[in-house]
């Protein structure tokens, strides 16, 4: 008797040991895809958030631009985002000839670089000076700002603070390296939008994709004019 069920419990411990081995197979195996799904979840949800309140609530509170504390989209960090309550939304970004619809979040905290395309600048004003947003890209299309590289001079690139919408026009697309700072610097006379990817091999390649818009139109923000920040 005592030797079958020291039998039964051998068995269910290795079916306990296989069944565990087998979950965490399978969660190396779409480590990618689990952290893929839960950025995209969030950025969307996140997107659905934002409106004329909260958007003036969220440009009061303070934000981080520490670059260097920024890290890289692994699942750890974008686990961490998802169980941080706080998405700061400031407004919305679109380029739809890439499929790009993501929230413009406060600041390049990590939580909020896990969700949409962070300002790189404290106090910018849409269709002023140069604004300038940078946002992480991975090997997979529809996350964040991974479509960048596909950009044509041309393109169109919508901003909006709920109360306006802005219009800018792609006028260059390049690659950059991470030492090239100055490419978010005001231009005197010149009324820009920055986008740049955050991700960073080294130091010396540049693996940066900028692009940089010219402002178009102003218009207000309207049921109309919104639809074109829906993906």
């Amino acid at each position: 008797m005592a030797k079958n069920k020291r039998s039964r419990v051998k068995t269910w411990a290795w079916r306990i040991c296989l069944t565990l081995g087998l979950v965490l197979g399978l969660a190396m195996v779409f480590n990618e895809q689990i952290k893929l799904f839960i950025v995209n979840q969030m950025t969307q949800s996140t997107m659905k958030t934002v409106t004329k309140d909260s958007v003036k609530a969220n440009q009061k509170k303070a934000a981080s631009y520490d670059f260097d504390a920024v890290e890289a989209l692994d699942l750890t960090t974008v686990s961490k985002a998802m169980m941080d309550g706080s998405k700061d939304a400031i407004g919305m970004l679109a380029v739809p000839s890439v499929n790009i619809h993501v929230p413009v979040m406060q600041g390049v905290s990590n939580a909020h670089m896990a969700v949409g395309a962070g300002t790189l600048k404290p106090n910018q004003q849409m269709g002023e000076g140069n604004y300038a947003l940078a946002g992480h890209s991975v090997q997979t299309s529809g996350t964040i700002l991974s479509e960048l590289h596909s950009v044509q001079v041309g393109d169109l690139i919508y901003l909006t603070d709920m109360t306006k919408v802005y219009t800018y026009k792609a006028i260059l697309r390049t690659r950059i390296d991470m030492s090239q700072v100055s490419v978010i610097d005001d231009v005197p006379g010149k009324k820009l939008i920055t986008l740049i990817t955050c991700e960073t091999l080294t130091s010396s390649s540049k693996d940066r994709v900028y692009v940089r818009g010219e402002l178009q139109s102003v218009t207000d923000a309207t049921d109309k004019t919104i639809k074109v920040f829906e993906k």
